[in-house]
């Protein structure tokens, strides 16, 4: 059966002129649709997720069939063509007029990706205002060429050029900044863009790209929802050139595997499982707080997070009582509409069984809880909460410290010797992130530079920044998103060769 397309909003903003007659339509919050074309779709099958604090269901969504796809990648590929050819100045301002639309809803948006996100509504706030410095930090950005030879004879320049339509695949824990993530770049660089939200937080990508509708032509930014088998139909699709896909590093495998068929480039940011290593000098009163944050943050379900946290033995006690005190007194669970509450549910149901899973292993196990450790009490509460936990210096080879639980739950490791807590950090197959804390920076930064991890701060954890390139090591991804080398990532190199005289 053909998608039905709407009619209300249907030509809204079809030639990217900020609505219809130059006035921009509110859009509302009530309904959710593919965006193809800047045509507003649904189909005949249609879905819905649930709000995580509450398990109550959240609006229909459409389920994308491969026709859908189809009509999608063929619109981005004859939109390419005329959207690369617009000078980069001109597709810059467009995404900073993407970026003050995105503002004047940044209540309604911090509403909705609350309600299908779960996290607290502040931390919503801030994820919206990242996307928008995201997108007006790229608007700015520019591609370099490079002269690399240059005589009498010839010039030779090194530079890139725009790969055609690209696909993103985001994940369900930062959905809009995510997206925003992979638009930005993909965007300024010339390319289209198609968008896949993860089939549990649908509905602020889809309401992105609508409100895209209002600012770019069509064929240039586009979104459909669907199931799980919505993803496999981009990465073979033989009309699209790149996939950039945030996930766990499983799923990561089969994209990059689907992928191969077409000879697509990817850009994968997997999973992590960080450590953070602090030395016996450090201020505990004063880093306990960000150190904190860095674990518990979107209830620990951040790839980036703290997931071991080693602590030299010379302050372990005293550390481990002051950070289960400050988490205990600080951070309330409970539903993300409340604004006392810091840690509200996990996202979804299939995470809240391998968290639960993770938990039921203290008792199973003999793990001794510093902190929490009770299973959670689901007579008590619909939502998938589950009180935050510290697990006091486990085995160095327990699921806590080799897995990744993205769950509120954190193990704290003793340490004695520098070069022994580099190998135990670096004994992973994950490479996302890690930290070291010290009063010394010269010691802190003879650490840091042996830690095996695409990011590696010194006195802080989790600090991004869209001028930076961001990305893993190891089984934690391939390539980089983010400033130039992001930008890069979605460009083809050439060598241009200029010969002076015939």
């Amino acid at each position: 059966m053909s998608p039905a397309t709407t009619t209300n909003g249907a030509t809204n903003g079809t030639n990217g002129t900020n609505g219809v007659n130059g006035h921009a339509q509110r859009l509302r919050f009530e309904d959710y649709y593919n965006v193809i074309n800047n045509e507003l779709t649904t189909t005949s099958k249609t879905r819905h997720n649930i709000n995580p604090a509450t398990t109550e269901p959240n609006a229909e969504v459409p389920v994308s069939t491969q026709e859908d796809v189809d009509r999608a990648v063929a619109a981005a590929r004859a939109a390419f063509k005329p959207w690369s050819q617009i000078p980069v100045e001109q597709r810059g301002q467009k995404l900073r007029d993407y970026a003050d639309a995105i503002d004047s809803y940044t209540d309604e948006f911090a509403k909705l990706l609350t309600a299908e996100q779960g996290k607290p509504v502040a931390q919503s706030i801030q994820e919206i205002g990242m996307a928008t410095t995201w997108l007006r930090a790229f608007s700015t950005m520019k591609l370099p060429e490079d002269i690399i030879e240059d005589n009498e004879d010839r010039q030779v320049i090194v530079r890139y050029t725009p790969l055609g339509v690209a696909c993103g695949i985001v994940p369900w824990n930062y959905p809009i900044l995510l997206m925003i993530g992979k638009v930005a770049p993909a965007l300024c660089t010339g390319n289209t863009i198609i968008i896949k939200p993860s089939p549990y937080t649908p509905y602020c990508d889809l309401k992105l790209a609508e409100l895209g509708m209002q600012i770019f032509p069509p064929g240039v930014l586009q979104a459909l929802s669907g199931e799980e088998d919505l993803g496999p139909m981009f990465t073979t699709h033989p009309d699209i050139d790149k996939i950039a896909f945030t996930g766990s590093s499983a799923t990561g495998k089969k994209v990059m595997a689907a992928s191969a068929s077409t000879l697509k480039r990817v850009t994968l940011e997997l999973g992590g499982n960080d450590p953070a290593i602090l030395c016996d000098d450090v201020d505990i009163e004063a880093i306990i707080p960000k150190l904190a944050i860095v674990s518990f943050l979107c209830t620990s379900q951040i790839c980036m997070m703290i997931k071991r946290l080693y602590v030299h033995s010379k302050i372990y006690p005293k550390f481990v009582e002051a950070f289960c005190n400050h988490v205990k007194a600080n951070f309330k669970v409970g539903p993300g509409t409340d604004p006392a509450n810091f840690i509200g549910p996990v996202q979804n149901s299939m995470q809240y069984e391998k968290v639960k899973d993770m938990y039921s292993q203290i008792a199973k196990q003999g793990w001794k809880p510093a902190l929490g450790g009770d299973m959670p009490d689901e007579s008590t509460s619909k939502g998938y909460f589950f009180n935050p936990t510290v697990i006091d210096n486990p085995p160095e080879d327990s699921r806590i410290v080799t897995e990744e639980p993205f769950g509120p739950i954190l193990p704290i490791l003793r340490w004695d010797d520098d070069d022994d807590v580099i190998a135990r950090a670096n004994d992973t197959k994950m490479g996302l992130g890690a930290s070291v804390w010290s009063s010394n920076l010269e010691r802190a930064t003879r650490m840091a530079k042996q830690l095996e991890a695409g990011s590696v701060w010194v006195n802080s954890h989790f600090e991004v920044a869209p001028g930076i390139p961001f990305g893993g090591h190891k089984w934690s991804g391939i390539g980089t998103e983010w400033g130039v080398d992001g930008l890069k990532a979605y460009c083809n190199s050439q060598s241009l060769w200029l010969k002076k005289k015939l």
